[in-house]
């Protein structure tokens, strides 16, 4: 680390150095961690704009040149030459495995993807009608009452049991509680199958006939998941590392890493792009939308454009939109219209100046949606395909977190802005 100094002219006129820190790559960061006791004083960066929370070793993303790496390995290599599980052991334990570590680490995760059945019994408990992400989120806090004999934060070997264990059981919970809401029988898990045939058996198949896998759209989930796999400090990762931070069992940590993304704002957009595409309807309406969301005193947004990282171009909205042509062409579905539209839509943004100008490309979401719609899975279970696929990032990163001697209870400070000292009067006087 740099040992550089930055100086700082306090409010009251006196100098302070703060070091700064210099990662592999990307920006320095001051550390201001003496700040307040030495100044009295408190930075103010509403929404963590411009303040690093961790030093972290896992991924790193240049918003500026459109760069997202997990470990050092650009996401497009490992896109086009990986697959989730292999993925998913890189950002765990740091380096792509030999073939003898993967083998082993895949064979952990087909063997344990079956849940206790009293876990089963806790949807049961549920309405019919209850979100899939409300479901994950309240199964995955119970694990702590069926696995806590495994949970001690300090122990290398918990740690990962809890890795693998969440990674394996996710999935036959997100199918669960599709299952509970289309009232079909919950079907089991089967270890032959990879990590997505798996998923794909136990959303899809019933009792009554066989299910036959196809193959392009286990494909397309895999590549949909190590899209998904990490994207640095984002809100439910650093609600993740929060929660954790207070020694919060990892389940419970997790739970509210999934309660996070399941806000509009961060695991929401890839279904909000379907209702756009949908208003908009046909081609012919574009230039009128288009318009519309150039128009700032008018409530409509082109969705699925930006990012609040990426301010030249998102590096997985190339590799998911060839994939969602894939999916179409192979699947035959009803919902080509909609990718055409989305194409065209793509089109006319990128050449208006306005879009151009704003760096409004089209991000991940833009075309994710559409692909989970052409696999036959509902919006509602959008996100939860989303958690999916980030569960293994927010596993790394509290094991990332806990290892770390340096970390403390996450805890924030504020610029107070309400009423100053007042004394208290009785009812009566008030």
């Amino acid at each position: 680390m740099s040992q550089d100094a930055f100086r700082l002219i306090s409010p009251g006129g006196s100098e302070i150095e703060l070091p700064v820190r210099t990662g592999t790559i990307g920006p320095d960061v001051i550390d201001i961690a003496k700040l307040y006791k030495e100044q009295g004083v408190f930075t103010y960066d509403p929404g963590f704009v411009s303040t690093g929370s961790c030093e972290s070793d896992i991924t790193y993303i240049d918003g500026e040149e459109g760069v997202l790496m997990y470990r050092g390995y650009p996401v497009e290599q490992l896109a086009a030459n990986s697959n989730f599980i292999e993925v998913s052991y890189l950002l765990l334990r740091g380096d792509l495995p030999t073939s003898t570590e993967l083998e082993k680490f895949e064979r952990t995760i087909r063997r344990h993807t079956m849940l206790n059945e009293g876990m089963l019994n806790f949807f049961k408990g549920f309405r019919y009608d209850a979100h899939p992400m409300a479901m994950l989120s309240a199964v995955v806090g119970s694990m702590s009452a069926y696995y806590h004999s495994e949970m001690d934060a300090s122990n290398p070997d918990h740690r990962d049991i809890f890795a693998h264990r969440i990674l394996a059981k996710l999935p036959t919970i997100a199918a669960a509680a599709y299952k509970l809401n289309i009232g079909q029988p919950f079907i089991y898990p089967r270890n032959d199958l990879n990590y997505c045939e798996n998923l794909l058996h136990m959303l899809f198949a019933v009792p009554a006939e066989p299910y036959e896998i196809d193959e392009v759209a286990a494909e397309a989930l895999d590549l949909l998941f190590i899209l998904h796999a990490d994207h640095e400090q984002n809100c439910s990762t650093s609600t993740v590392r929060m929660a954790g931070s207070s020694g919060a069992n990892p389940y419970s940590a997790i739970a509210a890493g999934i309660s996070a993304l399941w806000g509009p704002a961060h695991g929401g957009a890839n279904e909000a792009v379907l209702k756009m595409l949908e208003q908009i309807g046909d081609t012919s309406q574009i230039k009128k939308y288009v318009d519309k969301a150039k128009d700032k005193s008018d409530p409509f947004r082109l969705m699925g454009f930006g990012h609040r990282v990426y301010k030249n171009f998102d590096p997985r909205a190339t590799i998911i939109r060839d994939m969602c042509h894939k999916v179409l062409q192979r699947l035959d579905r009803k919902d080509t219209p909609l990718f055409d539209l989305a194409q065209e839509l793509e089109q006319v943004a990128l050449k208006d100046d306005y879009f151009v100008e704003k760096n409004l490309y089209p991000n991940v979401d833009f075309y994710s949606g559409i692909i989970y719609k052409a696999l036959g899975i509902p919006t509602s279970m959008f996100t939860v395909m989303f958690a999916l696929g980030r569960s293994v990032g927010w596993a790394s990163h509290w094991r990332e977190m806990i290892a770390d001697p340096t970390t403390k209870i996450a805890r924030p400070r504020q610029l107070y802005t309400g009423p100053a000292q007042r004394d208290y009067a009785p009812i009566e006087k008030r």
